[in-house]
């Protein structure tokens, strides 16, 4: 019986630690340029002292955010996902020049219809947090866009 109530702590414990250490949460949007262009927006809302990296790092640095977008024959990608200023630091964790973002950051993709059907953008954004102490794994999120 104590072997059970332990195993039941230990995973109610390791579950709530885990709840805790998300501290990215992701929307998206769509803004219309055109009749026939649209910008794909992710917005990444991080909590406290994290901060997500940017898409270029410098080599033996963290995962840089990278953004992959299922083929469709409704659009083509116009150029690569576009970020926001962010801040550019000495970053201690890794001991070097990074640039990263905190508290918000907006990547943004430009895309050209070929259909005037309504449709959905479907993505994945695969990113890396860390604090001043400690880094968390990558972790991928599905990201959609509806297009109307």
């Amino acid at each position: 019986m104590k072997k059970i109530i332990i195993i039941l702590f230990l995973s109610l414990s390791v579950n709530a630690i885990a709840q805790i250490h998300n501290p990215v949460k992701w929307s998206t949007a769509v803004e219309k340029i055109s009749d026939t262009e649209y910008e794909l927006i992710a917005t990444a809302t991080i909590d406290g002292q994290w901060h997500l990296y940017s898409q270029t790092v410098p080599e033996d640095g963290p995962i840089p955010t990278t953004f992959t977008y299922e083929s469709s024959k409704n659009y083509l990608k116009k150029g690569n996902t576009k970020e926001g200023e962010g801040h550019t630091v000495d970053d201690k964790v890794f001991d070097m020049r990074i640039k990263y973002f905190g508290k918000k950051a907006d990547f943004k993709q430009r895309i050209k219809l070929k259909t005037k059907d309504a449709f959905k953008v479907k993505g994945v954004v695969e990113y890396m947090v860390c604090n001043d102490t400690q880094c968390l794994p990558p972790t991928e999120v599905d990201l959609v866009f509806n297009i109307k």
